[in-house]
């Protein structure tokens, strides 16, 4: 095999990986998939990846379960530097005004990748929120929303940043969507990133 395609290879089993184990709590694996100085972002978290491994790991302790369901990726590879674009799912279940409801929210991840001793690693993740719905758990049940607090979230993810704000998280709201500046933005980081220059 050329060392491209392996290279390609050992990315997707990272960005495969890091779904597993974190949605399996498998902490000390999902610390690998990381860079040192690894950083993340996502509606409720921005910070560095050791950050956001404490405070999942709390979080799980405590029953939060968001997770992850993976599709296609896009690899660009550049010397030892890569994009990658993974299509993916995030679901999460929580009580919305006593209603049990699950919120499924579909993107991708933008991941910023770079081999590093002959081992690839995440140099920063970027969710993109392109849209989400909400539903109760019991289909029989009736939900009613706050539809001006709803209006005033992004659109990409609203439904999934409604229910976490009701659980207490503080949430982002320019995050990257399908169109936008935000999304634009973060293309141009990626180029630039391929390139060489600052992350």
């Amino acid at each position: 095999m050329d060392q491209q395609l392996l290279d390609r290879l050992a990315i997707r089993d990272l960005v495969e990986n890091w779904a597993v184990w974190r949605d399996a709590g498998d902490w000390e694996r999902f610390a690998t998939v990381w860079h040192d100085e690894g950083w993340m972002s996502a509606t409720w978290f921005q910070g560095p990846a050791r950050d956001f491994i404490r405070v999942s790991q709390e979080g799980f302790a405590k029953g939060v379960r968001i997770l992850h369901f993976l599709g296609g990726t896009s690899i660009e590879i550049s010397g030892e530097r890569a994009i990658a674009q993974t299509k993916m799912t995030i679901s999460q279940r929580a009580p919305v005004h006593d209603v049990p409801c699950d919120v499924v929210c579909t993107g991708r991840f933008y991941d910023f990748l770079e081999k590093r001793q002959g081992h690839w690693g995440i140099v920063r993740r970027q969710p993109i929120y392109e849209k989400d719905r909400i539903d109760p758990v019991d289909p029989a049940a009736t939900l009613r929303l706050d539809s001006q607090a709803l209006a005033a979230l992004p659109e990409g993810y609203r439904h999934l940043a409604y229910m976490q704000e009701l659980i207490g998280y503080k949430i982002k709201r320019d995050m990257p969507g399908l169109t936008g500046p935000e999304v634009e933005k973060l293309y141009a980081e990626g180029r630039t990133w391929l390139a060489g220059k600052a992350k």
